[in-house]
């Protein structure tokens, strides 16, 4: 299973919740298991820059993530926030099999 995880941050004078409705649009995509998008709590007591949102989805392989990021609303939604975001950091990785 690949696990996809991106942060993002609302530009200054966009509301977050605009912003995730534009995310929103990557939930009509049929190739990943799961898929949701969330505010972040902020609750890491470290100060630094912190995301507002995050995009959590689960794939069977990297050829679902794949066909995902190939799907023409994931190029629809990318044109429709990237001007309303500020920062975009995404991390993809294979999750851990259960030992036992």
């Amino acid at each position: 299973m690949i696990r996809h995880i991106v942060f993002f941050s609302a530009a200054d004078g966009v509301s977050v919740e605009e912003v995730r409705e534009g995310l929103m649009m990557l939930a009509d995509i049929p190739h990943s298991q799961h898929f949701e998008v969330g505010r972040n709590l902020q609750t890491d007591p470290i100060a630094g820059p912190a995301a507002d949102l995050v995009v959590y989805a689960e794939f069977a392989d990297e050829a679902a993530l794949a066909a995902f990021k190939a799907h023409p609303t994931y190029a629809a939604c990318t044109t429709h926030v990237r001007p309303m975001r500020e920062m975009r950091i995404a991390a993809d990785f294979t999750a851990n099999p259960p030992q036992g």
